[in-house]
C-alpha cells in the first residue's frame, strides 16, 4: 500500500508536468490544426534560461532569498519562450498557414532541431545541475514521502490550468480563440483579428511551457539540450490520449499518464520514474539518490508503459477520451 501511494503521488507530480505542457499542443491545435512539434523545445529553453538566472543570482551571493531568485528565473524565462513562441509562428508557421499539412509538419521538425543545437552551443552538449537553493523539506503522508517541491509542482499547475480555462471561457481573448477555432474565415469577418489571436495562442502556449520547463528543472535537478524530445512526445500523447483540442482533455491526458508511467515502472520495472538512465550515465546518480528519488536502474520501462496504454485508447476511441474538439472546417 506504501508503495501505491508513494507513485501515486510520484504520478501526479509528473502528470501535472505532462498537462502544463500538453495544453500548450492542444491550444494549438484546437485553433490552426497545427501540431507544434518544437514546443518541447520552448520547454527546455525556458529550463535553460531559468538555470543561467537562478545560477548567477545564487552565485553572485546578492543575499536575495532563494524564492525570490527562483521567480526571477521564472520571470525571465517566460519572456524569453513567450518571444521564441511568437517569432516561431510569425516566421515559420503562419506563411505556411494555407499549405497542405505536411509543410508545416517539417517545418515543426526542422524548428526543433534548430532550436536543440543553439542550445546546445550556448549551454553545450553536458547535462547541467540545476541549483536547488531553495529547502525541500519532506513530509509524510499515509506511508507516502511528498517533498515540498512536489506539492508547489501540483498546486503550481492546478492554478494555471483554472487560470487558462477561465482566459479561455471568460475573457474576451478567450472568445476570439474559441470563434477562430470554429470558423477562422466568419470570425474574420465580425472582426475577429485572426493573426493576432494565433500569435497569442503560440505566446501563452510557450509562456506556459517556459514554468514547466522551470518545474521539470527543479524537480529533476538536471537541464540539458534534449531534454523537451521526450518530455515535449509524451506532452503530445497526453494531449491525443485525452483528446486533441479539448483543454479538459489534455489536462486529464497529462495526469493519467504521469499515473500510469509511475504506477507501470512501481509495479512492474525495477524503479521508479525520478530519475533518467542517460543521466545517471552522466554520473548524476548520486545527485539523485540526495534528492530522495530512487534511480533508474535498468530499462526505462516506463515509456513503454505509457504508450501502450496511449496505443489501447486509441484503438477503442480514436478520438481521446473527452473526444476532439476542433471547429468544422469544410
Amino acid at each position: 500500500m506504501d508503495v501505491f501511494l508513494q507513485q501515486i503521488v510520484n504520478g501526479l507530480t509528473l502528470g501535472s508536468i505532462y498537462a502544463i505542457v500538453a495544453l500548450g499542443y492542444t491550444m494549438v491545435y484546437g485553433i490552426v490544426q497545427l501540431i507544434n512539434f518544437a514546443h518541447g523545445e520552448v520547454v527546455m529553453i525556458g529550463a535553460m534560461v531559468a538555470l543561467t538566472v537562478i545560477g548567477s543570482l545564487a552565485g553572485a551571493n546578492t543575499g536575495m532569498p532563494p524564492i525570490v531568485i527562483v521567480l526571477a528565473g521564472i520571470a525571465c524565462a517566460v519572456p524569453v519562450c513567450m518571444v521564441v513562441g511568437f517569432t516561431m509562428e510569425r516566421v515559420a508557421y503562419r506563411p505556411l498557414r494555407g499549405a497542405p499539412r505536411l509543410a508545416p509538419l517539417i517545418t515543426a521538425i526542422g524548428i526543433s532541431i534548430i532550436l536543440q543545437h543553439l542550445a546546445m552551443l550556448i549551454w553545450s552538449r553536458n547535462p547541467l545541475s540545476f541549483p536547488q537553493i531553495i529547502p525541500n523539506p519532506v513530509f509524510e503522508i499515509a506511508g507516502a514521502s511528498i517533498t515540498g517541491v512536489q506539492i508547489a509542482i501540483i498546486g503550481l499547475s492546478a492554478l494555471m490550468m483554472l487560470g487558462l480555462t477561465a482566459l479561455v471561457y471568460r475573457t474576451r481573448l478567450g472568445v476570439a480563440m474559441r470563434a477562430t477555432s470554429e470558423n477562422p474565415q466568419v470570425a474574420g469577418l465580425m472582426g475577429v483579428n485572426i493573426n493576432r489571436v494565433i500569435s497569442s495562442t503560440f505566446v501563452i502556449g510557450a509562456g506556459l511551457g517556459a514554468v514547466a520547463g522551470v518545474m521539470v528543472g527543479t524537480y529533476y535537478g538536471i537541464a540539458h539540450y534534449t531534454m523537451g524530445a521526450l518530455l515535449g512526445l509524451k506532452a503530445f500523447s497526453a494531449a491525443v490520449l485525452g483528446g486533441i483540442g479539448n483543454l479538459a482533455g489534455a489536462m486529464l491526458g497529462g495526469i493519467l499518464l504521469g499515473l500510469v508511467e509511475a504506477l507501470g515502472a512501481g509495479y512492474i520495472g525495477e524503479f521508479t520514474d525520478l530519475c533518467h538512465v542517460s543521466w545517471i550515465s552522466s554520473g548524476l546518480a548520486e545527485r539523485c539518490a540526495r534528492d530522495g528519488h530512487v534511480v533508474l536502474m535498468g530499462s526505462n520501462y516506463q515509456d513503454v508503459f505509457a504508450f501502450l496504454v496511449l496505443i489501447a485508447v486509441l484503438v477503442f476511441r480514436p478520438s481521446g477520451l473527452l473526444g476532439e474538439r476542433v471547429g468544422d472546417r469544410a
